[in-house]
This record gives structure tokens, C-alpha cells and sequence, in this order.
């Protein structure tokens, strides 16, 4: 099963739920299509499935990366730079998510695990957050769910529009020193805005 949603989400990243095809899977996996229908239930069953376990993945590095024993604001830093990593070394995730909100949420929606999924990391940066409020190095009353859809904005698009950029302004937006700088500038840009 592993096998089948590691390919199974290369082809949905590139090619959406439309686009993608279970032969192509199957064929990849040397797997049948019946045992795909058989583990996942449909071509739909199995994006979801693969929803869940890219969402999954996230989170538990996340997990992983003791917040808690961090001061708030070296906390905020991290999460930060660790979701800036993280989107950038998984493009597929941010493909994932694209075509996600093309269908507007519909196949996330019938998921309760993802929904469970994403209560941690709210908790977590609401943890950070009212930490950071009660050393008085950040303001009062942000959202966390909000601070949360800042930093995911801003990591977001660093990879989901790069190379229209690139194009555009004509800059080297996968070279080192410009992931590095971009990195440190989302970094700057969410710490000061939480800041007092």
C-alpha cells in the first residue's frame, strides 16, 4: 500500500484527480487495478487517501520539532523555517493542495482525519503565541488560525509561483542564495508582524 500512494501521489500532484489514471498506478505499482479498488475503492477514495497521508506527514514533523522547549519567538522562527523547507522539498504537497482548491475542498472535506490532523499544529502555534504574549515579546489578540494561514501563504506561493516569477522578473528564484534570502525574508516578515 505504501508503494501505491507514493506513485499514487506523484500522479495526482502532476496530473490532478481528473488527469490521473489508475492503469498508470497500477502499471507503476505491478499492482492491479482491482487491488487498488480493493485497498482504496475508487480513484476518488484513493486521493482522499493520499490527502491524508500528505497532510500526515507534515504534521508529524511538525511534531518533531519540540516547540515547547523553545523561547517563544526562536519557536516561531523555527516553525517558520521548517515550513519554508518542508513546502519547498515537497512540491508535490503544494501541487496536492493546488488542485485541492481547484475542487474546493470537496474530496478534504470527507475526510475527518484530515480535520484531526490539523488540530495540532494550531494548538501549536497557539501555544507559541500565548507564550510569546505572556513574555510581552508579541502583540495581543492576533488569531491563531489566521498566524498559521500567514505563514502557509507566504511558504506557499514561494513555491507555487517561483517559476512564474522567475519568468517574469527575470531572476534565478531556485538558486541557493535566493531560496536562502527569500527563507530569511519569510521568516523576518511573520516574526515581525507578531511582534510588538
Amino acid at each position: 500500500m505504501a508503494d501505491i500512494l507514493r506513485v499514487a501521489t506523484a500522479e495526482f500532484a502532476d496530473k490532478g484527480l481528473s488527469g490521473a489514471r489508475i492503469d498508470e498506478i497500477a502499471a507503476l505499482t505491478r499492482t492491479s487495478k482491482r487491488m487498488i479498488y480493493y485497498y482504496f475503492g475508487s480513484k476518488e477514495g484513493l486521493y482522499v487517501r493520499v490527502l491524508e497521508e500528505a497532510y500526515r506527514r507534515i504534521r508529524r514533523i511538525e511534531a518533531d520539532l519540540h516547540l515547547e522547549d523553545l523561547p517563544p519567538e526562536q519557536a516561531l522562527r523555527t516553525l517558520v523555517g521548517f515550513t519554508c523547507d518542508y513546502q519547498l522539498a515537497n512540491p508535490d504537497f503544494i501541487r496536492l493542495v493546488m488542485n485541492e482548491n481547484m475542487h474546493r475542498g470537496e474530496f478534504l472535506a470527507q475526510s475527518s482525519t484530515i480535520q484531526e490532523l490539523n488540530v495540532p499544529v494550531i494548538s501549536a502555534v497557539r501555544s507559541v503565541y500565548e507564550r510569546g504574549v505572556r513574555a510581552g515579546v508579541f502583540r495581543a489578540n492576533l488569531d491563531p488560525v489566521d498566524l498559521h494561514m500567514s505563514i502557509s501563504a507566504l511558504c506557499f506561493f514561494n513555491v507555487s509561483n517561483r517559476h512564474t516569477f522567475s519568468l517574469i522578473f527575470k531572476r534565478d528564484f531556485d538558486s541557493a542564495a535566493a531560496i536562502a534570502a527569500r527563507r530569511e525574508s519569510i521568516i523576518e516578515m511573520v516574526v515581525r508582524y507578531a511582534q510588538i
